[in-house]
């Protein structure tokens, strides 16, 4: 490289790093910065690099481009294209973040902005407590309507990133080598923060999601510690205040949440739209609950009712073998700094295929960005490990 290729690559590194950490605050700033890191990764003359998902997301992409201009109304498929920019992130990424330090940072930036974001958070919580106090209101009704969201606009959003930055903590606590024991504490005092946040918002599909992602790492970290868990979860819905038990209760009863009752209906709509596709009639559902009606809350099923279900099966083709490679590559990966992200990647994986049961979570550029940037350095951290075997 000459000295301006070499600046340009560090331009184009640092414009990446900053872009994947800005996704915690804002996704404007995100995607500018990620718009910069692509034009001076070009110009720098840095070779490119992309994770072996191309296959599938071709697939997936060619798709939706195919479903959008046979549906008769493509205008209205255009976000969706534009979204593709959320994906040359797995070139970004791949080609710039090599080095395992990378991931490190990243980490770190993650933990400290969602930390802050989460404790935003908890301010907002206090405030909506107050609010509703003073209005006379009953509190699980006029919160469950307008929840916490800390830097970010919407409570599902700020969950679902919560919910895989924590991970990523988690990960790199359990298994990154030779941490300091100020960072361990810091480390802890971060996470017990993001759980907390992710408690109050009442996001109960990332509850279940984090339990099931959050248990695959404490299963490969101290297999012992899950025989305590379903005990540790018991008392402490015990002490929990009523609110959060109710929130509990709604997940079992369509009667006692009208979100719980209107995903029902919106499942099965979805359901009769992949059922009747080409030619679909709404069915008739008689009086809607109150509800978000703007996508199905499941992502099978709106991606298979909107773009068909070979797309949907491309997805999955994807995701399966993030989870393969990352899987194999632990088995190599015994005792070194590659373990962390390899890890992250399982569990944030798992973590967006249940996840995706209850929302439209991939369909969240914040959500995207997170687990593609997190996708590409589990890919830099197998080159890495093969490059050590092969040594």
């Amino acid at each position: 490289m000459t000295t301006t290729q070499e600046k340009l690559h560090q331009a184009a590194l640092w414009s990446m790093l900053l872009s994947a950490a800005a996704v915690v605050v804002s996704i404007a700033v995100c995607q500018i910065l990620l718009g910069l890191a692509l034009v001076t990764l070009i110009a720098s003359d840095t070779p490119l690099r992309f994770p072996p998902v191309k296959a599938p997301l071709g697939v997936f992409m060619g798709l939706t481009v195919v479903s959008m201009l046979a549906s008769g109304h493509p205008a209205a498929g255009l976000p969706q294209i534009r979204k593709f920019f959320v994906f040359t992130i797995l070139l970004a990424v791949s080609s710039l973040l090599l080095e395992a330090r990378h991931a490190r940072w990243l980490a770190g930036a993650w933990a400290l902005a969602a930390t802050v974001s989460a404790l935003l958070s908890l301010v907002q919580f206090v405030r909506k407590v107050e609010l509703a106090r003073d209005r006379h209101q009953d509190f699980y009704e006029f919160y469950v309507r307008e929840r916490i969201t800390g830097f970010l606009s919407h409570w599902m959003t700020f969950s679902e990133v919560g919910m895989l930055v924590l991970l990523v903590l988690v990960s790199y606590l359990f298994f990154a080598p030779g941490l300091s024991a100020r960072i361990k504490v810091l480390g802890w005092l971060s996470a017990g923060v993001l759980v907390t946040s992710l408690m109050v918002s009442f996001t109960r599909s990332i509850w279940l999601a984090t339990a099931a992602s959050g248990g695959y790492l404490v299963w490969q970290r101290r297999r012992k510690l899950l025989l305590v868990a379903p005990v540790a979860l018991a008392l402490a819905l015990v002490a929990s205040p009523g609110v959060v038990k109710k929130r509990v209760r709604s997940m079992f009863s369509a009667r006692s949440d009208s979100s719980t009752s209107a995903r029902m209906i919106m499942w099965r709509t979805g359901w009769r739209m992949i059922q009747a596709r080409p030619r679909f009639q709404p069915p008739d559902v008689g009086e809607l609950p109150p509800a978000f009606y703007g996508h199905l809350h499941n992502l099978y099923i709106h991606y298979a009712a909107e773009r068909g279900i070979p797309a949907v099966l491309a997805m999955l083709w994807l995701l399966g073998r993030v989870l393969r490679d990352h899987w194999r590559a632990l088995r190599r990966a015994l005792e070194d700094e590659n373990r962390f992200a390899l890890h992250a990647v399982v569990a944030a994986t798992i973590g967006v295929l249940l996840g995706a049961m209850f929302e439209v979570n991939l369909g969240d550029s914040e959500v995207l960005t997170v687990f593609l940037t997190l996708v590409s350095l589990g890919y830099a951290a197998i080159s890495r490990t093969e490059a050590r075997k092969l040594a």
